[in-house]
C-alpha cells in the first residue's frame, strides 16, 4: 500500500503566540476534501505544533490527530513546517495533514481477524491475552479494581484426536462448535471465553473473593457441559474434559504467564480425572519433565539406556523360565533416573515408540549373546513391556515382525506385557492388534492384572496367554485373607480360560511357597532376584537352570 500524500491544509503564522490561519487551501475548502478539518483542528494542537517546530532544527513537528467529523471519525498526522515569508515579521508555518483513515481502518480489521478463531468466532490465543490484559488494565486505569481475583481457566476435550480420526474432521469441527456454544451459554458477562488450541479454550473469569464455593461452582458449570451427549451430524457422542485452573496474584497481570500455569495444572488434571489447581511445586516438576525429556532423547540416541532382567521362576520346581526386560537409565549428571519417572515422560513427548522399539531389538540382541556363551539355544522367553502410548500410536505387528526376522529370534521365545487399559481405550483395535501379534506366534500377558477395569468377557475373547497377577496382591497377602481370596479367585479364572498366571512382587519363602501351593503357573520377585544387567542374569539363569 502506498503511503498517502500529505495535503496543505493551511499557512499558520504566531501573532503575540498564538497560532493563526492566515491561509487555508482552496482545494481543502472549495472541494471538500476534508471538510471542516483546518477550522476544527484544536488550537492548542496547532499551537504545540507551532512551538515544537520553532524550537526545532528541523523546523519540524509531527502529531495524530482525530477528527470527530458528523459522517465518520478520521485519524490524521498533522505537521508544522516552517517556511521564510521574506517581508513578515512573524515566522510563518506550513500545516499539512495526512488521511491514514484508511490504514488505520485496515490495520485495525486485520489485527481483528489475527485475534479471532475462524471457526468458532472465540477470542484465539492472541486476542484472548490481548482481551485480559485489556480488561485489567480497564481496571486498574483509575485505581478501582471491581475485582479481589481472577481466574485462567483451561478446558481440554478429551479424546478429541480419536474422534477426529474415526469420525472424519467435519464432525470434529462440529464438536469443537458445539463445546463453544456450551461454554458460552454457561459462563458470566464479565467472563472472556477463547479458543487457544485445537481441542483446547481458556477462560477469563473474575473472583469476587478467596472463597473456594465460587470456584467450585464455576468449575461445576463449566463441567455441565459434558453432561449431555452431543449429537453431531448422525452420531451421539458422550465425551469428557480436564480442566486446569490458574489463580491471580496480586501484583501480577501477564496473561501468557496464567495460560502456562493452567495448562501444567491441566495435564495433572488429565492423570486425576478432576479440576486441579496450578501450585508453584508444579513449576518445578514440569521443568524437570522438560530436562528429562531433553537428556532421554539424547540417551536413546547415543545408546545410554541399558536393558536390566528380572528372572521368571517356574513355581513348579524353582528352574529359571525366562527373565522380564526392563529399561534403565543411569544419566552422567542426574545419575540412575527410576522408570517410574522417565516412561511418563517418554509416552507423553512421543518417545516411548523409539524407547519400546529399542527394548524389543535389545531383548533380542542379548537373546542371541546367551545362546552364543551356552553355545545352544535357550529354552528361555523375554518378556518385554509395550505401552498403552506406544500400542495407540505404532504398528505393533509390523514392529514386532521387522525386530524378530532382524534379530532371527523364534516368535515363540517373546512374550509382550500389555495392561489393561489398552484394552479398556479402544477394544475393537486391541483385539485386531492381539490377533495379529498372535498369528506371529508371540506370546502375550495382561500385566496388572486386577488393578485397573476388568471384563471378564475381554478375558475370554482376547488371545492372552498370560494374566500377571499385580503385586499390590501379592505382597502381605498372608496377613490380609482378602488378598489371598482374590489371589485364589485370579488363579481359579485363568485355569477356566486357560491361561498361566505370573505373580509379580514375590519378597519372601512363605509367600513363594504359598503360591506354588495354590498352583500359580510363575513368579517373580526379589526373593528371587531384583532386575539386573544381562551378565549378571546370564549367570544367575546358569544356576537356575533344569
Amino acid at each position: 500500500m502506498l503511503d498517502p500524500l500529505p495535503i496543505p491544509a493551511a499557512v499558520v503564522t504566531r501573532v503575540d503566540g498564538a497560532p493563526q490561519i492566515v491561509m487555508a487551501n482552496p482545494a481543502f475548502v472549495d472541494r471538500q476534501l476534508m471538510p471542516g478539518a483546518v477550522s476544527a483542528i484544536d488550537v492548542a494542537l496547532l499551537t504545540e505544533l507551532v512551538s515544537v517546530a520553532s524550537r526545532n532544527d528541523s523546523g519540524k513537528a509531527n502529531r495524530p490527530w482525530t477528527s470527530e467529523d458528523p459522517v465518520k471519525t478520521r485519524r490524521y498526522d498533522v505537521t508544522a513546517a516552517r517556511i521564510e515569508m521574506p517581508g513578515l515579521d512573524w515566522p510563518h508555518f506550513l500545516v499539512s495533514l495526512i488521511d491514514r483513515t484508511s490504514e488505520i481502518e485496515t490495520h485495525d480489521s486485520f489485527r481483528r481477524e489475527t485475534m479471532r478463531d475462524s471457526l468458532t468466532g472465540l477470542p484465539n490465543r492472541a486476542g484472548f491475552e490481548d482481551a485480559v490484559e485489556s480488561r485489567l488494565a480497564e481496571q486498574g486505569s483509575d485505581g478501582r479494581v471491581t475485582t479481589s481475583g481472577f481466574a485462567i481457566i483451561t478446558l481440554d476435550i478429551a479424546r478429541f484426536s480419536q474422534i477426529n480420526e474415526c469420525a472424519g474432521s467435519v464432525v470434529g469441527d462440529e464438536l469443537i462448535i458445539t463445546v463453544a456454544r456450551r461454554l458460552m451459554g454457561r459462563v458470566r458477562k464479565t467472563d472472556i471465553v477463547a479458543r487457544i488450541g485445537g481441542n483446547e479454550f481458556a477462560l477469563f473469569v473474575p473472583l469476587r473473593g478467596s472463597n473456594p464455593r465460587e470456584l467450585s461452582r464455576i468449575t461445576s458449570r463449566i463441567r455441565d457441559i459434558f453432561l449431555n451427549p452431543y449429537r453431531l451430524s448422525d452420531l451421539e457422542i458422550q465425551i469428557d474434559g480436564a480442566i486446569g485452573i490458574a489463580l491471580s496474584k496480586p501484583g501480577q497481570t501477564d496473561c501468557a504467564n496464567y495460560i502456562r500455569q493452567s495448562q501444567i495444572a491441566l495435564k495433572r488434571a488429565k492423570r486425576t480425572r478432576q479440576a486441579e489447581i496450578y501450585t508453584p511445586e508444579e513449576l518445578d516438576k514440569a521443568r524437570r519433565r522438560f530436562t528429562l525429556e531433553t537428556e532421554l532423547r539424547k540417551a536413546i540416541e547415543l545408546d545410554r539406556l541399558e536393558l536390566y532382567f528380572q528372572p521368571l521362576i517356574d513355581m513348579s520346581n524353582g528352574f529359571v523360565t525366562g527373565f522380564e526386560a526392563l529399561a534403565r537409565w543411569k544419566d552422567p549428571d542426574y545419575g540412575m533416573i527410576s522408570p517410574v519417572e522417565f516412561i511418563p515422560v517418554a509416552e507423553e513427548c512421543g518417545l516411548i515408540l523409539p524407547l519400546g522399539r529399542w527394548a524389543l531389538d535389545r531383548a533380542c540382541q542379548v537373546l542371541n549373546e546367551w545362546d552364543a556363551k551356552a553355545g545352544e539355544v535357550l529354552p528361555l522367553k523375554v518378556s518385554v513391556n509395550v505401552s498403552a502410548a506406544q500400542f495407540a500410536r505404532d504398528d505393533i505387528p509390523s514392529m514386532v515382525a521387522n525386530i524378530l526376522r532382524a534379530n532371527k529370534t523364534k516368535p515363540e521365545r517373546l512374550c509382550l506385557e500389555l495392561t489393561e487399559s489398552v484394552v479398556v481405550s479402544d477394544p475393537a483395535r486391541a483385539a485386531k492388534v492381539m490377533s495379529a501379534l498372535r498369528a506371529l506366534n508371540v506370546s502375550l500377558a495382561m500385566d496388572d492384572f486386577g488393578t485397573g477395569y476388568s471384563n471378564l468377557a475381554y478375558l475370554q475373547q482376547l488371545p492372552i496367554d498370560v494374566l500377571k497377577i499385580d503385586r499390590s496382591f501379592i505382597s502381605d497377602m498372608l496377613k490380609e485373607r482378602d488378598k489371598v481370596a482374590i489371589v485364589r479367585a485370579i488363579l481359579s479364572l485363568a485355569s477356566a480360560l486357560g491361561m498361566e498366571t505370573t505373580a509379580e512382587g514375590i519378597e519372601t519363602l512363605e509367600i513363594s511357597q504359598t503360591l506354588a501351593a495354590l498352583g500359580c503357573s510363575f513368579g517373580q520377585g526379589y526373593f528371587y532376584s531384583p532386575p539386573v544387567p544381562a551378565d549378571e542374569a546370564y549367570a544367575y539363569m546358569i544356576t537356575r537352570m533344569g
